[in-house]
């Protein structure tokens, strides 16, 4: 892996945004372009799979149509798709397909020993392909080429080969038997010679393969200068018109239960997961995070938010469900049992139930 091809991406130009990094590579629909340049810096820093799925999903999934995100680390890769993009991976002698489906989350896949990666959106644009190692390029598809055995060998089949599979290696024609000699005939008519065929003029060599464009204006397809990263600072928590909910409250607003034998008192922001991690929070923050087990697996990193309500919530506690995979049901005392929308913040009373699946729930009382 010390070719830099065998670290870039061959990209076919198209409509929707690209970006690559060092551990990380997101594909989004050309109606996301409010969120790209946040999300270029991000992956730009050395971001892996769990802290570029959540800037992804921070502001939730009602309006991201769609969405590709790829990382490798080691020799495990993971990838995430929703929406109208699908994605195809080699390994060893069987290819794996992921397609996105609109109607639910997203679909995620892990996978080990991966050696050819291919991510399709669209329909290309025409052009010739980029090779791209990082950066921030327009694509209708893009494509990891296989393990170069030497330097001097040529870079993995291009974009139009189809998905992944090896071509099988033409069978040798076999070589035309000897015509039998004729016996001459008397005085045979004399037949027109035939024209000479045109001898086919050779193709022009191959040229190299372009160089990794830099970030900027240079072939169109890229840009930098029209995105403005103030556009994506972190909205604060709360319901939108409404004044924000304080980092730390004089005094709990809820206590919650977890079936674990835990006990929490809500007086900022509680992260609940596998293993929580507050990412997403600004240095004054201070969220508590509280780890519960999932032995199968069930229940996210960081699965869901509970913290004090503000605005029409103040003096209750409001949960949130953060993108969580297998998502999050809530029950509540006189109601119907309903499953949270990721992003949506609901109003918890007293008595209510947070089930997060493998066996844990979160009991909610008065503090």
């Amino acid at each position: 892996m010390n070719d830099v091809r065998d670290r870039a991406w061959s990209v076919r130009r198209g409509e929707w945004f690209g970006v690559f990094g060092a551990r990380a590579a997101v594909v989004l629909p050309p109606t996301e372009k409010a969120r790209v340049a946040a999300l270029w810096e991000l992956v730009d820093e050395g971001a892996g799979f769990d802290e570029t799925l959540d800037a992804l999903i921070s502001a939730g999934l009602r309006d991201l149509p769609g969405f590709v995100l790829v990382s490798t680390e080691d020799d495990r890769t993971r990838v995430v798709i929703r929406g109208a993009a699908r994605a195809h991976f080699a390994t060893g002698d069987d290819v794996v397909h992921v397609e996105g489906d609109g109607e639910t989350t997203w679909v995620e896949r892990t996978l080990s020993d991966v050696t050819r990666v291919r991510i399709e959106v669209a329909d290309g644009t025409g052009g010739d392909d980029l090779l791209v190692d990082t950066g921030l390029v327009r694509l209708a598809a893009a494509e990891l080429p296989a393990v170069v055995a030497a330097p001097t060998e040529a870079v993995a089949e291009p974009l139009t080969t189809p998905l992944l599979e090896p071509e099988p290696e033409p069978e040798p024609e076999p070589e035309p038997e000897p015509e039998p000699e004729s016996e001459p005939e008397p005085e045979p008519e004399p037949e027109p010679e035939p024209e000479p065929e045109p001898v086919p003029i050779p193709p022009p060599p191959a040229s190299p393969p372009p160089a990794p464009p830099a970030l900027g204006d240079r072939d169109g397809d890229t840009r930098t200068g029209d995105l403005n990263p103030d556009q994506f600072v972190r909205q604060p928590p709360g319901i939108p018109g409404q004044p924000p909910a304080p980092s730390i409250t004089a005094r709990p607003v809820a206590r919650l239960v977890i079936s674990n034998g835990e006990t929490v008192d809500v007086d900022r922001a509680v992260l609940i997961g596998r293993a929580p991690e507050a990412r997403r929070f600004s240095s004054d923050e201070q969220p508590r995070l509280v780890t519960v087990p999932s032995p199968q697996q069930e229940i996210s990193s960081t699965h869901l938010e509970i913290r004090p309500g503000s605005g029409a919530d103040h003096g209750s506690a409001v949960v949130t469900d953060l993108g969580s995979t297998n998502g999050t049901l809530l029950v509540q005392p006189g109601l119907p049992p309903e499953s949270l929308k990721v992003g949506i913040a609901v109003q918890l009373i007293p008595g209510a139930v947070v089930d997060l699946g493998d066996g844990i729930t979160i009991q909610v009382a008065n503090a």
